[in-house]
């Protein structure tokens, strides 16, 4: 079970299940709304994840037509994206996820838009976009 929270512990979830899809996400948009070079994401079944506590504290941004973006009012903390183009996924920002789950390997996306200043020094898969889309 993989367990996370926000940086204020309003907001608790929970996954009865596995990682399946482990990104690191260099598009502009991540990049201001993480304060980073990229965001890490941990792709999960969305009938696998929930809310422990916080509801009343979950706030929504549509950061374009196909991303719903889900944040703590409270604190801040980027909680999870979800994708209008794949219902059955979530992507939870690693930075909520306790500890150490185990994840497949992992693979850069939008390298096209990312920071210049920003060096990706791993040998990792590489796209310019999404990795079906090329």
């Amino acid at each position: 079970m993989i367990t996370g929270h926000c940086e204020c512990g309003k907001i608790t979830f929970q996954v009865d299940g596995a990682i399946n899809d482990f990104s690191h996400c260099h598009c502009s948009q991540c990049r201001r709304l993480h304060g980073a070079a990229f965001a890490t994401f941990a792709g999960v079944e969305r009938e696998k994840f929930s809310y422990l506590s916080g509801n009343d504290e979950l706030a929504f941004y549509a950061s374009s037509d196909s991303h719903q973006r889900v944040f703590c009012r409270n604190c801040g903390s980027n909680i999870l994206v979800a994708l209008q183009d794949e219902p059955q996924a979530l992507y939870i920002s690693m930075s909520a996820i306790d500890g150490d789950p185990p994840c497949p390997e992992a693979y850069h996306i939008f390298v096209d838009s990312k920071a210049p200043w920003y060096i990706i020094n791993d040998q990792l898969a590489q796209y310019d976009t999404f990795p079906e889309d090329e």
